[in-house]
């Protein structure tokens, strides 16, 4: 009774915090929303190829036609124009007696794709001018467990559950017990009746709820939004969920053992947050990144994490193959579980 009581009053301190539900519910689900609307199609964005004066009677130009970018045809001044003023990501001209491409390393997404299509279908033209016919290999987009990708959120909802998993517990759990050591309130505690078992049970309790409470918003809306559902086992899913808030809360509690004030916390916490945030693939992946970075986030608890989860949401699969990952965030939270105990104190 008296461990619910105190579940009670941590929903209740919670829920009077309206910047904490916000940030906890509302904006998690604004971000896959966001994204999840402007790639919904999966797709890369729109591709607008800039073709030069006489370039538009081009066979390779005519050619273009069948494919999916768009020509838009100027004159060399209105072309130099729109260059100028970054509105053009790729633009073909006649350079010395010969066709050239330009891309703009600002609008490189864009450009690359048009550069890419451009220079496929030169070589089908070259080829089918000396008698041959490109045959084109048929492309499907699956995941690596051959589920078929709907779209940029089906990749960015596991990794947002993963990231407010973080968030949790660097900002919930141990930016709130950095404050309440240092306005005094476990002094306070510490001389009330209330066993201090209680009082850390209730706070995991409730940081549990508030987890599930928001994944659930987060599956819902993945859902009714774009079709998202998750392919494996709800019960595995769960466990999963519950293996990463263990990890992160422990981070958490052993963050602030290092920390006596907020703003010396909010420093030391960001030190890990942002770099689990940039470089374990919750909003890409980096296999653009030199070999040693992508082998060497594999030791930051977030980025095998990401990878079991999306094998069970994505894939629909078991957790076989992700063993060492799971070991991997196994010793963070028995690492910082341990240091948390050990350095945790009332005063």
């Amino acid at each position: 009774m008296l461990l619910f009581r105190q579940f009670i009053m941590e929903w209740k301190l919670f829920a009077r915090d309206r910047a904490a539900m916000f940030w906890t519910f509302a904006f998690p689900m604004l971000l896959l929303a966001g994204f999840g609307t402007i790639f919904r199609s999966g797709a890369s964005p729109a591709v607008t190829l800039v073709v030069v004066g006489d370039e538009a009677r081009t066979p390779l130009v005519r050619a273009l036609g069948s494919t999916p970018v768009k020509v838009l045809a100027l004159d060399a001044r209105a072309a130099e124009s729109r260059w100028k003023k970054g509105e053009t990501s790729a633009q073909l001209e006649e350079t010395a007696g010969r066709e050239h491409l330009r891309v703009n390393t600002y609008l490189m997404a864009q450009g690359q794709m048009a550069a890419q299509i451009v220079q496929q279908t030169s070589l089908a033209g070259q080829l089918q001018a000396r008698g041959g016919e490109p045959r084109w290999l048929p492309i499907s987009m699956e995941s690596p467990g051959h589920a078929t990708a709907a779209n940029y959120a089906a990749f960015l909802l596991p990794g947002l559950l993963g990231l407010n998993l973080l968030s949790m517990g660097l900002f919930s759990v141990g930016m709130v017990n950095v404050s309440y050591r240092e306005k005094g309130k476990f002094r306070r505690l510490a001389v009330t009746p209330l066993p201090k078992w209680i009082f850390l049970a209730g706070q995991v309790l409730h940081r549990l709820t508030v987890t599930f409470l928001q994944s659930a918003f987060m599956l819902v809306l993945g859902y009714a939004a774009f079709g998202i559902r998750c392919e494996g086992s709800y019960l595995l899913l769960a466990a999963v969920m519950a293996w990463g808030t263990a990890c992160f809360m422990a981070m958490g509690f052993a963050l602030a053992s290092f920390a006596q004030t907020s703003e010396g916390y909010a420093a030391l916490s960001n030190v890990f947050f942002f770099p689990m945030m940039f470089l374990s693939g919750v909003y890409f992946t980096l296999d653009s990144a030199p070999k040693w970075m992508q082998q060497g986030v594999v030791v930051l608890p977030l980025s095998p994490y990401l990878k079991a989860l999306r094998a069970v949401f994505n894939d629909g699969a078991n957790l076989t193959g992700h063993g060492v990952g799971m070991a991997v965030v196994g010793a963070w939270t028995a690492g910082c579980f341990l240091l948390a105990v050990k350095r945790f104190k009332w005063a």
